[in-house]
């Protein structure tokens, strides 16, 4: 998801999003561990999705 995704989706979409990548992200950690990955790259930008979803629902909090 791109940044400005991230701000315009409500916060239920938000959650629903943050669960799916964590299990997107865990199932491709998994692979990888069996087999290496055809596109390694994918853990760090999956990570970093998480991250920004995280990063989202923490200043919406705060505010």
């Amino acid at each position: 998801m791109k940044q400005s995704e991230i701000k315009e989706a409500s916060n239920v979409e938000l959650q629903e999003q943050l669960s799916e990548s964590r299990k997107s992200y865990s199932d491709l950690k998994m692979a990888h561990a069996i087999s290496p990955l055809e596109n390694p790259v994918q853990l760090r930008s999956q990570r970093r999705a998480i991250a920004r979803i995280e990063t989202e629902l923490t200043k919406r909090e705060v505010q």
